[in-house]
């Protein structure tokens, strides 16, 4: 087995999360390099959706810094406005969305607009952006980031974006929600009744690890699995477009 890095194990478990024929609402970071390991692979008819009004059949021929450089233009099915973006997932266009967050709680929902400083006051974040946007219409999406209590509560300080609660229940988002978290030691996926459980440990972290560092009694899938490591042409994909390993360090 090659060696690899945990953002590679991430990238990789994010693309898997990638269908052939979605309209995956890309961003950037490690879903940036899922997506092209997708379209390699297992997904060819992926599009991808830029939220500055790009959209791409192709991944760029560079590796992209911001959404807007001149690789991610050049070559593009489109380039619209923000407007036009947006009204992709309006119209339930959007199969998958990627997400970030500071906190994601037990529902899948998400906080990227403030945190407790631990000193009786709050810390601002950058806030939503088109995050509560994808969260609310795209069909599903997933959630990347670090696996600790401080950043899996029980419940979100603030819900920037909604997972799974009574707005789902009661019709007034009527369709999607979350599908998956990954995490830097699990992913984690959600019952019919919109909970988070753990369904795979990355290899050498025991369900016990997860558990001691999860914010609420977390649910067990009867038989966890092990998350599926890299494999040669994965990892030869990401390491051709980001050699130097900017996202992936």
């Amino acid at each position: 087995m090659e060696p690899y890095t945990l953002s590679e194990l991430m990238v990789v478990a994010a693309a898997r999360e990638i269908r052939d024929g979605d309209i995956v609402f890309v961003g950037m970071r490690l879903p940036l390099l899922a997506y092209v390991v997708a379209k390699s692979s297992h997904a060819p008819r992926a599009v991808g959706v830029f939220e500055n009004g790009v959209l791409r059949s192709t991944p760029a021929r560079e590796l992209l810094f911001t959404m807007s450089d001149g690789p991610n233009i050049t070559g593009a099915l489109s380039c619209f406005s923000m407007l036009e973006c947006m009204a992709l997932l309006q119209q339930g266009r959007v199969s998958l969305g990627f997400l970030g967050a500071a906190e994601v709680d037990r529902h899948g929902n998400l906080n990227s607009t403030e945190v407790d400083n631990h000193k009786g006051g709050t810390v601002r974040l950058p806030g939503s952006g088109g995050a509560s946007d994808i969260a609310a219409l795209s069909q599903r999406y997933v959630a990347l980031l670090n696996h600790d209590k401080a950043r899996l509560p029980e419940k979100v300080h603030y819900i920037t974006s909604p997972g799974y609660g009574p707005w789902r229940q009661n019709g007034r988002l009527q369709q999607g929600g979350p599908a998956a978290i990954i995490t830097t030691k699990a992913v984690l996926r959600f019952s019919s009744e919109g909970e988070a459980y753990l369904a795979s440990c990355h290899p050498g972290v025991t369900v016990e690890d997860v558990l001691a560092n999860t914010g609420w009694p977390l649910a067990v899938a009867p038989r966890v699995k092990k998350t599926p490591v890299p494999n040669k042409r994965e990892l030869r994909v990401i390491r051709s477009y980001d050699p130097e390993h900017f996202w992936t360090k």
